[in-house]
């Protein structure tokens, strides 16, 4: 998580910067600022998600300095503290409160299996073959 909306269209982060933090167990970056070398960082299996309205031009070397870590931060307007879950794909990113992490884990499954049990009917029904995305519940 990387509060860095002040920094312009300027990439705070890059490919080499998420392949450090992979090597200390980071498993993707959210910015709410630019990042930059987005096509390696997907080569390199990091998910990465940022508001693509600041798409990051260029990385100023030497020019970014860690404030704080594990310290919590606001993104997209949103109040992040370490130990809340982070869940984000393609649509979107969105913040689960950790004293509600499990609660949201099983009404999110309950949810999922409603709809791939829907979404399997429709493929039946159409008679597409199934896919792995309503095959795995």
């Amino acid at each position: 998580m990387i509060d860095n909306v002040d920094d312009g269209d300027t990439a705070t982060t890059g490919s080499n910067n998420s392949m450090i933090w992979k090597n200390k167990g980071a498993v993707g970056i959210v910015s709410a600022g630019g990042v930059g070398d987005t096509d390696e960082i997907i080569k390199q299996k990091r998910p990465v998600y940022m508001d693509y309205l600041k798409k990051g031009r260029r990385i100023r070397p030497g020019r970014s300095e860690l404030e704080s870590f594990n310290e919590p931060v606001v993104i997209g307007g949103v109040y992040i503290r370490t130990g809340d879950v982070i869940v984000a794909d393609g649509d979107g990113v969105i913040v689960v409160l950790r004293e509600k992490a499990l609660e949201v884990a099983g009404t999110a499954r309950e949810e999922k299996n409603i709809d791939m049990e829907a979404l399997k009917k429709l493929y039946q029904e159409l008679g597409i073959p199934l896919d792995f995305t309503v095959e795995q519940q």
